[in-house]
């Protein structure tokens, strides 16, 4: 048997169309990762995952743009960091940041490390959500 052009072009293309309603169909069961905040350490840096905490204090930014809250767990607490076109789709849903304060919630964010400290990036706007 001899592999012509036109056959290993439709292998190919069979191939990549198995292979792309493959991603279909399990993307929307992909979860992210639940951890405990005391379990975060910088070999997650760059890793997404998600937190249920209460949010203990609400901070903006000098340039009035970005939000600082912490989330405590009960164990140990972590920064979470909400930049402005986050903050804009937050606001889009009518919840004003500071509506979380003293409230239960689950985030879905990156790990980052910045001074030595560990922090958590929003993934967007819709990832934080209050649970009670």
């Amino acid at each position: 048997m001899e592999i012509t052009d036109d056959k290993l072009l439709k292998i190919a293309l069979i191939t990549s169309l198995i292979g792309i309603i493959g991603l279909i169909i399990f993307t929307p069961t992909i979860e992210v990762k639940e951890i405990a905040i005391k379990d975060i350490n910088r070999g997650m840096i760059d890793e997404e995952v998600k937190i249920t905490g209460v949010i203990t204090d609400v901070a903006q930014s000098s340039s009035k743009t970005s939000y600082f809250l912490n989330i405590n767990d009960g164990e140990a607490q972590i920064s979470l960091i909400i930049f402005e076109n986050q903050v804009a789709e937050i606001q889009g849903r009518n919840l004003d940041i500071e509506d979380f304060k003293n409230r239960r919630v689950q985030v879905v964010g990156t790990i980052t490390e910045y001074n030595s400290d560990l922090e958590l990036i929003l993934s967007s706007g819709d990832s934080l959500r209050i649970i009670s």
